[in-house]
Order: C-alpha cells, then structure tokens, then sequence
C-alpha cells in the first residue's frame, strides 16, 4: 500500500482526549491532526517523537490532518487503524500470507454471528468459509515481542467468541495480527495489560481458530505486509 499524497513529517506535540493528535510542522505550524486509535498506543508516545500525517482532499472535513505513523529509534510505526484491514486484504489477495492463501472472493464486513461484521470472509469452490478477523498490533516494550492488545478490549474478546461460533458451525475461522512495525522477533499476548483477551485466545486456539501475525515494513511512503512472526505463547 502507497500512500497517494506524501506524508507530512513533524513532531508529535501531544496525544490527547484519544482521537487528538498536536503535530509541530518544520515551519512552525502547529496542527491537530484526528488519530484514528482507540486504543493506549503503549510505548509509541514520546513528546516531540517524529511524526508523519497525511492530509485529506475533502474540504468539508474538520480535521484535515491524519496521523498517520509516529517513529520509535530508527523505526516507523503505523498507528492508523483503518489500514490493517486494507493490508491484510492487499496481501490475502496477491497470496502473500502462506494458508490464507489461494481464495478467489474476499468479502469485507459481512454480518454473521450475534449482530456482528467479520473483517474478510474468503471464499473459494470446495473449500470452506474462511471467518478472518483482523487486528492492529504496535505495542512492543522490554523485549523483542510484539504484544497485543495495549488495552483491556471487551470487543476483542467478543470477536474471539464469534470465531469460535464460526468454527462450531463447521467453518474455518482465523485472526490475522497486522504488526505495523518492523523491529519485532515474535509475537505474544499482553496478559498483563487484558488477561482475559489472552485467555480467550488460548480458548479459541484449542477450539481451531487459526492464528496468523504478519509484521509490516512502514515508511512515510507505504506500509508493505512483509514476512511472518512465530507466536509465542505460555
């Protein structure tokens, strides 16, 4: 994925009131820019850290500005959640995640379970329904891990609890974990931070819910799904 426009780099100034981002431009401009993440960005926010945003064509919308990635060292991180699952259907559809591989429908938001939407729902002749839930991973502390989540979400754990639905009806179900950074060893859950969401995903795997993480290589000119991550898990 490209971005269309080129981002914009500054400095972050100050996350507040959750979807709030103050950006320093290099001339001197102050903007507030929408930060589409609901969740605590744990280990990405560091004041005047590097940031990039990109700006909207639509002259109607109050917030110009996106924020789009904040830089930790010498790495980009993607903290945009609307990209994930343009990512993961971008890759499933050129076959670059090896068992989610091969389908030639890829739906997205469709209804199923109790009043919800799965991200992708795959389809191919002779094989199964394919439930893919997708999410956005860039927690990544002491180690080399990347965790997730970096909140308590009960929507997760619901998500979870859908899939393993899908699977007792006999279809196949799987969350894809899009890491959007590039300085990670391996994936794992933060059980500290939500252990019931570990729990659930321990539950599900048991249950058949596959488990796919994929890290991505981000720059402020794209965001490209790149090579696997073992999960690890105790």
């Amino acid at each position: 994925m490209q971005f269309s426009i080129p981002l914009q780099q500054g400095k972050l100034v100050k996350r507040y009131k959750r979807f709030l981002a103050d950006i320093l431009l290099p001339s001197g401009e102050l903007v507030t820019a929408h930060c589409a993440n609901s969740g605590s960005m744990l280990s990405l926010i560091y004041p005047e850290g590097p940031a990039a945003i990109s700006r909207s064509l639509n002259p109607d919308r109050k917030l110009p500005y996106t924020l789009e990635m904040l830089q930790v060292g010498n790495h980009w991180v993607g903290v945009n959640t609307q990209w994930p699952n343009v990512l993961a259907a971008e890759a499933i559809a050129k076959n670059l995640i090896p068992g989610l591989d091969g389908y030639t429908t890829i739906r997205r938001e469709v209804k199923y379970g109790l009043n919800s939407r799965i991200d992708l729902l795959l389809e191919h002749p002779g094989r199964p329904l394919t439930y893919v839930e997708v999410k956005n991973v860039t927690t990544k502390r002491d180690t080399p891990a990347a965790e997730f989540p970096d909140a308590v979400t009960a929507r997760g754990v619901k998500h979870l609890q859908e899939l393993m639905l899908m699977r007792r009806e006999g279809h196949r179900a799987a969350m894809l974990y899009i890491v959007q950074r590039s300085d990670c060893s391996y994936f794992t859950m933060a059980d500290d931070i939500d252990p019931l969401y570990g729990k659930v995903l321990r539950q599900a795997i048991k249950e058949g819910v596959e488990i796919f993480v994929h890290q991505c290589i981000v720059s402020p000119e794209g965001i490209e799904v790149d090579r696997p991550l073992d999960v690890r898990l105790l």
